[in-house]
């Protein structure tokens, strides 16, 4: 085992404070990543305060990290020392259930194990990214292109894929009208990937407040859904509406802004149950689905496509003393558009 500094959740609703954890040891197909950059998401928030459920603590929190291998396996074939790569919200799947087999490794059926927050194959939690290394097996270490800087390259391998994966299995291109709702951590990316998937791009947001930033990204339209006149002129306008927020919302009247037989998709994740008149649904045979993620390749894939494109994430670097703001900044809607942490301040 080696030991290594991290930050760390002691307890639910607790802050984060600097402790030391113990990584294994590099197994034959494992990667040693030095981790120099870690997103916050929302996420880590959420499950730090056990918003949605019981959690493991002391929790180490953070999927989005990149680094660089600086020890690999003796069976290791897909990195080498000195690659730049990336670790996302998975570590490990059961690799024989159908869905492994399909490359969904992030429905595994036979025990997808999460990147922190979850109990690896040894039987040992799993800690995160805002810590100084870790060590991934092979198969789940995403290769970063040299077109991306590892800052900006860091939230992609959560709020990245978990974006482009809906956008693109529900077809947004060109001659498609797209929405998203919510422009954050998620909403930010959702807008730059439609926009480079060659969508018309419609911003929907609790104010106009963000619309010169939101048209900069790739937004051709912004509109504050405050308004109740947004939702009478935009009626049965989307091909695809995509929710990034984890605020509970009207669903009734979003999908009401649907083209018969559109899509709104939810990627995030309210703590609180919603309600649904299930007429909002039949009323123009539309669908109201959920997207978590992406698998391996497909985050390859991600990645590939955002540094063909010329972009990572919008984000605001910090040093890991200052996590807690970090936190306390997000839940006040106060980040443009991503916390990074730099780890060589852990």
């Amino acid at each position: 085992m080696t030991t290594v500094a991290a930050y760390a959740a002691p307890a639910a609703k607790a802050p984060l404070e600097r402790t030391t954890i113990e990584r294994r040891e590099v197994g034959e197909f494992d990667v040693l990543i030095d981790i120099k950059f870690a997103g916050i998401c929302h996420s880590d928030i959420h499950q730090a305060q056990e918003g949605w459920g019981e959690a493991i603590f002391p929790m180490v929190p953070g999927h989005e990290i990149a680094g660089i291998v600086s020890e690999v396996g003796s069976g290791v074939t897909k990195h080498k020392v000195g690659d730049r790569v990336g670790v996302g919200c998975l570590v490990d799947s059961c690799r024989e259930c159908e869905n492994c087999r399909a490359g969904l490794e992030q429905h595994c059926t036979g025990g997808g194990v999460g990147t922190y927050n979850a109990i690896g194959k040894d039987g040992e939690p799993t800690y995160g990214g805002y810590s100084e290394k870790v060590v991934v097996d092979e198969n789940f270490v995403l290769r970063i292109p040299d077109g991306l800087s590892l800052d900006v390259a860091a939230p992609l391998l959560c709020a990245g894929i978990t974006t482009y994966s809906p956008l693109k299995h529900w077809g947004a291109g060109p001659g498609k009208k797209v929405a998203v709702i919510g422009l954050g951590g998620l909403g930010h990316m959702g807008v730059k990937i439609a926009h480079a998937l060659g969508a018309e791009v419609t911003v929907l947001s609790q104010s106009l407040r963000k619309k010169d930033d939101g048209l900069k990204l790739g937004a051709d339209h912004y509109y504050a859904t405050s308004d109740p006149k947004t939702f009478e002129e935009l009626a049965g306008t989307f091909d695809l509406i995509l929710s990034t927020v984890s605020a509970p919302l009207d669903f009734g009247a979003y999908l009401s802004l649907l083209k018969t037989g559109g899509a709104l998709v939810n990627v995030g994740a309210p703590e609180e149950p919603i309600a649904l008149n299930l007429f909002s649904l039949i009323g123009g045979n539309k669908t109201l689905a959920g997207s978590m993620i992406g698998g391996i390749a497909e985050t390859q894939e991600m990645l590939d496509f955002c540094a063909g494109h010329g972009f990572g994430a919008e984000i605001e670097l910090i040093k890991a003393d200052q996590i807690n703001e970090a936190y306390e900044r997000v839940l006040s809607s106060d980040v443009r558009y991503r916390f990074v942490i730099d780890t060589a301040t852990i």
